[in-house]
């Protein structure tokens, strides 16, 4: 069922496009028969968990750290996570940084965007966003690369509103890429709006149950 879901996904999504296969709460078994079917990119929301999993599963899968991310959580993931979703702070990409200095890396980093009308939404404001990528602060960090930008839309039915969450979003890594050439990345888009998203320019999406078939949380 994994293999075909993969399958099915990926017809619908640009080669330019890169599918993070959402695995948190999921068993290695299911990691394993996705990676089987030739994937190699996984999401995990929490440290703990995708810590536990590396340890366990094949070393060529890269880990994507999709979740709101605690300070004190980073030196546990700084030896292998290949890519850090949601970072949201200036204090945390100074930890990320000094993590990996530790371990001779450089931590690829997304900026995460406040994009959403819920309060619940973690994320920067773009002004606050650009003012951290041009800061003098951040050419200290010799440890980190900011590789883009990442943000979830609100969680509603209500498409337009998606779509002009989304566009928001674009149109100001389009803006920002002008002064800053290392933005490549623009993570946005989930199982229940991921085609809005790639329709709005983006080139990284985060499917889960799509894939994995629904969480049992318990």
């Amino acid at each position: 069922m994994i293999k075909d879901n993969l399958e099915h996904i990926q017809k619908t999504i640009p080669e330019h496009v890169t599918l993070i296969a959402v695995s948190k709460t999921k068993p290695q078994s299911d990691i394993l028969e996705a990676y089987k079917a030739g994937h190699r990119h996984f999401g995990e929301n929490k440290v703990q968990e995708m810590v536990d999993k590396f340890d366990q599963l094949p070393k060529d899968i890269k880990w994507h750290m999709i979740g709101h991310l605690q300070r004190n959580k980073v030196k546990y993931m700084a030896h292998f996570v290949h890519l850090i979703h949601g970072v949201d702070s200036l204090k945390t990409l100074k930890e990320i940084n000094k993590q990996a200095e530790k371990h001779n890396r450089v931590i690829q980093c997304l900026l995460q965007a406040k994009i959403a009308e819920e309060d619940s939404k973690f994320g920067l404001s773009f002004s606050d966003i650009e003012s951290i990528l041009s800061g003098e602060e951040i050419s200290n960090f010799k440890n980190i690369a900011i590789v883009g930008l990442m943000g979830m839309a609100t969680f509603t039915d209500d498409e337009s509103q998606i779509e002009r969450e989304f566009s928001s979003l674009k149109n100001a890594f389009d803006r920002l890429q002008q002064k800053h050439a290392s933005l490549e990345i623009l993570s946005m888009g989930m199982s229940g709006d991921y085609k809005i998203a790639i329709e709005n320019g983006s080139t990284m999406v985060r499917i889960g149950s799509s894939i994995f078939g629904k969480r049992n949380y318990q």
